[in-house]
């Protein structure tokens, strides 16, 4: 057995959200604060991986649990994107009824 384990799956996973303007402009802060702290521009995408990671190691409620569970990540199944439903087989077009006689029944008259 090597004396290195299996190497993670490092493959990226994109995620979409949308932010309140709020938060958003508190993003912004947050970039604008770190790029004068360390004198390098990095994007808000950048940087909230970084925020989130930090944040769920931080939350000791979050890391008991999972050593309670195990290790192992909980992985959601894909969402389905909203909007139209899915669309129904429609049904062939119903024929017009017929009389005895193999024809169309036609109107009264009077």
């Amino acid at each position: 057995m090597l004396k290195l384990a299996k190497l993670p799956d490092r493959t990226p996973v994109k995620i979409t959200i949308a932010v309140s303007p709020e938060l958003n402009g508190k993003l912004a802060a947050y970039a604008a604060l770190y790029r004068a702290a360390y004198g390098t521009t990095e994007p808000v995408a950048e940087l909230i991986p970084y925020m989130l990671e930090g944040f769920l190691d931080a939350d000791k409620g979050f890391v008991k649990a999972r050593k309670d569970v195990g290790e192992a990540p909980v992985v959601p199944p894909p969402l389905k994107r909203p909007g139209r439903p899915p669309r129904l087989e429609s049904a062939p077009p119903r024929a017009a009824p017929e009389t005895a006689s193999g024809r169309e029944p036609s109107l009264p008259t009077t």
